[in-house]
Order: C-alpha cells, then sequence, then structure tokens
C-alpha cells in the first residue's frame, strides 16, 4: 500500500488566512523555523493506479496538481480527454474541512464515497450543494459501513482495490452546521470515527486525525498498526484560549492534546510497533518550530511530526 500525506495541517492551514498568531506572523515574514502545510489530506493505493482519499480536503484541488500521481492519465487518441486516478473518498465525520473537497470532484467523473449512514444523510439530505455530485448517473456512487465492522474498498465499477477498512467510533458530537433535531435522528457513533486500512501485504495504516480521548481498548488498536497518523492538533488544551482571549479547551473540541500528563505524548508513551507520526497539526501549536523545545520534545519522544508530500509504502 502506498500513503501520501497531501495536506498535514488543521482546519484553516499553515499560515491561516486570518491568523496573527506567532507562528503565522513568522512564516509570513520568512523567519520561521519550519514547513507551511495545507489542510489534512491522505491518499491510498494498493497498485499506485486507484487512489482512494481518506477525507477531502478543502485544498484538494491544489494538492492533487502538487502530486503527478493524482494526474489525469494520458489517453490514446479518440479516447475520452477526462480522467483521474482517483476512484473514490472515504468520509471520517462531516466536518467542513473533511467533506467540502467532494464538490471539487463534481466534474461528472465517477466517484465512490464510502461513509457512515449518518454522515451520508448529513451531506445527501440536508445540503443541496453535494447534488452536484449526482448530476448524472452513476456519478458519485455512496457506499454505507457502520464502525467495527470490515469493508473493502471498491471503485465505482465495483472492482476490490484490495483494500480493507475497518473504522472506530472515536466520538459522539456531530458538526455545529448540523441541526438539532437532526441529530436526534441520527447514529451519535458514527458522527466522528477513526480508520483502520490493511493492506494487501498484511500491513496496517491507523489515520487518527480526530480524537478525543485515549483509553486502552484504542491503544491495543494501535498496536496492530505499522504506520500510526495520530491526531496532533493542540500542544496544549488551553492553547486557543491563551492565544485569542476566548474559546473552547482542546477536548471540547474532540481532539486530545499532545502535552501534559493525560496527553497522547504520555498515555501513547509505550506503543513500540508502529511508526508514530502527528498530523493535522494547528497553526497554533508550538511544535511546528523546529528550533523549539516542544518540536525536540517530540521528537526525542520516538514520533515524527508531519509535512505535505511525505510517502510511506506498506
Amino acid at each position: 500500500m502506498r500513503v501520501k500525506i497531501l495536506g498535514s495541517a488543521a482546519g484553516g492551514g499553515f499560515p491561516q488566512w486570518n491568523c496573527l498568531c506567532v507562528n503565522c506572523r513568522a512564516v509570513r515574514a520568512g523567519t520561521f523555523h519550519g514547513e507551511a502545510r495545507t489542510q489534512t489530506q491522505v491518499a491510498i493505493a494498493q497498485d499506485g493506479e486507484r487512489w482512494f482519499l481518506l477525507g477531502a480536503s478543502p485544498d484538494l484541488r491544489a494538492q492533487i496538481e502538487a502530486t503527478p500521481e493524482l494526474h489525469p492519465r494520458a489517453q490514446s487518441r479518440g479516447e475520452v480527454t477526462r480522467q483521474s486516478p482517483i476512484a473514490g473518498a472515504v468520509l471520517a465525520n462531516a466536518d467542513l474541512d473533511h467533506v467540502l473537497g467532494l464538490l471539487l470532484l463534481r466534474e461528472l467523473q465517477p466517484l465512490g464515497i464510502h461513509s457512515t449512514a449518518s454522515i451520508r444523510r448529513i451531506l445527501r439530505q440536508d445540503n443541496t450543494m453535494f447534488g452536484m455530485l449526482e448530476r448524472v448517473a452513476d456519478q458519485a456512487s455512496w457506499k454505507d459501513f457502520t464502525p467495527g465492522e470490515s469493508f473493502p474498498l471498491l471503485t465505482p465499477a465495483g472492482e476490490d482495490s484490495d483494500l480493507r477498512v475497518r473504522a472506530v467510533s472515536l466520538g459522539i458530537h456531530f458538526p455545529a452546521y448540523v441541526s438539532i433535531t437532526r441529530q436526534a435522528q441520527l447514529n451519535s457513533q458514527e458522527s466522528s470515527l477513526g480508520l483502520l486500512i490493511d493492506s494487501r501485504s498484511g500491513k496496517r495504516l491507523a489515520y487518527m486525525p480526530a480524537v478525543p480521548a485515549i483509553d486502552d481498548a484504542l491503544i491495543k488498536e494501535f498496536e496492530s498498526a505499522d504506520l500510526l497518523f495520530f491526531d496532533g492538533t493542540f500542544w496544549s488544551d488551553d492553547e486557543l484560549i491563551r492565544t485569542q482571549g476566548s474559546g473552547n479547551t482542546a477536548r471540547q473540541m474532540g481532539h486530545v492534546p499532545v502535552s501534559s500528563a493525560e496527553g497522547s505524548l504520555k498515555k501513547l508513551a509505550g506503543l513500540r510497533r508502529p511508526r508514530k507520526i502527528y498530523l493535522h497539526i494547528n497553526n497554533t501549536n508550538p511544535m511546528l518550530n523546529e528550533s523549539g523545545p516542544e518540536y525536540r520534545q517530540v521528537r526525542e519522544a520516538g514520533w515524527e511530526i508531519a509535512e505535505d508530500g511525505w510517502q510511506f509504502d506498506l
């Protein structure tokens, strides 16, 4: 399985368009010791030919253009001039920074979309814009999955990609734009998910961009993985409050912080099997600064901090 990180920042990217935090100011001034990042997006393929997106970032168009493997393939004379190696997407939640990129894929290209029934209902029934994915027959084929049950990633034509996914329920809150009435009709266990993806070779990727809490069952899942992409959104629980003077804590927003006794750096210190990489990193997070103590602490603990363009073969 080939795994490509197309984007590694949290919603808004880095620098964020309206932010004057220390990190964003330094990036714009050209004095930052680290890399700018687009919003989190991962693409996977078993054969290097048929690619599946984990989520669909608002930065997806630029991310595709920066990734030659995702460009349209040359067609012989007389064939259609539009084509994409992107076969589908797997949705872990209905957050805007996880699904808006689907609308960028609206040019009548067949697309298989795997989601829970709750996420499908939010997007297809409550948001008329997503009707742009269904203007012609077979433009988008939606396939429901249930947390805890393994399912194959299929192309729009029904071909098996040799990749299998099992979703793990992580949270119980739907995005704020989903009405209270609609939320009452949905299964809260389908609201926010982590994904475990198995390759033909038996290797496993754990994709966990939004984790509200860590328990023993989740740690056991991580021990079965060869590569772990984990929620690195905030360094501290009160990060936004200290930066902005108000707002919610990291945990209230559904993200366990990296630091502190109950943070991921300590809670996952005993992990031995997987290669451990933080992604979905907020622009305010001090570990983005490669000359700072937070960055050194993370690296000394055996973790890496994802950058756009990284690639892995499992």
